[in-house]
């Protein structure tokens, strides 16, 4: 996470919050002021709050330095993601390796709770080796996967990226339906950028994993192709 961002969080925690929602918006990455729930009041939202708005909303949130935030889905981003975890799933079960998640697994980060699209959690990372208590836990994943939506911005997708390096989180793939291309991170600084003919790989996240990048977006070709 940048030193600004970093800056921004423990501001956060002293009760520094942003005096209007135009600078809130921009802290969160320059995204729409209806993504934004405004019961609790922004920067004053907990925990609790999340966990509750996730069960009785229509729409999953994350919860961004005390405002509850919804994510940005759609039906082809979640067929996708769907499609991802699959194959990944099928590897890691295979070997043993640990557990992947979808959309609706969150992760408490640090002062972020986020829910990837798609997450791997190794199994050295949970705690004596056996699935936390609590709904929300407080590990980083090994790799993260978002498929972008058209809600998402730039800001937001590059804040989420940094607090996935910033929490431990060693391998992220962005993937990209417009252009069919996964934007593959390994550090904040610098990234790889494949093509749906190219192979992607788990890098020393999941040795020995291989794909085609096409083969995220079989489900989707099967139906438009008819």
């Amino acid at each position: 996470m940048s030193t600004v961002q970093i800056s921004n969080a423990k501001a956060y925690e002293h009760g520094m919050v942003p005096s209007t929602l135009e600078h809130r918006l921009q802290e969160l990455g320059d995204i729409p002021a209806n993504r934004v729930l405004q019961h609790p009041p922004p920067g004053t939202a907990t925990l609790d709050d999340l966990m509750r708005v996730n069960v009785t909303s229509q729409h999953l949130c994350e919860l961004v330095d005390g405002t509850l935030v919804e994510k940005a889905m759609g039906y082809k981003q979640s067929v996708v993601a769907v499609a991802i975890s699959t194959i990944l799933r099928l590897f890691v079960s295979k070997n043993k390796l640990g557990l992947i998640s979808g959309a609706d697994g969150f992760f408490r980060l640090h002062s972020t709770t986020r829910g990837p699209d798609v997450a791997f959690v190794h199994r050295d990372r949970f705690p004596h080796g056996k699935l936390p208590i609590d709904s929300y836990p407080s590990i980083a994943p090994n790799l993260v996967v978002e498929v972008l939506s058209e809600g998402n911005t730039r800001g937001e997708m590059n804040r989420k990226r940094l607090e996935y390096i910033h929490a431990g989180v060693q391998l992220i793939w962005m993937v990209d339906l417009a252009n069919r291309t996964v934007a593959i991170y390994c550090s904040s600084s610098s990234f790889r950028l494949v093509g749906e003919e190219d192979l992607i790989n788990g890098e020393d996240v999941l040795p020995g994993f291989e794909c085609k990048v096409q083969d995220f977006f079989v489900d989707l070709d099967q139906i438009e192709a008819q």
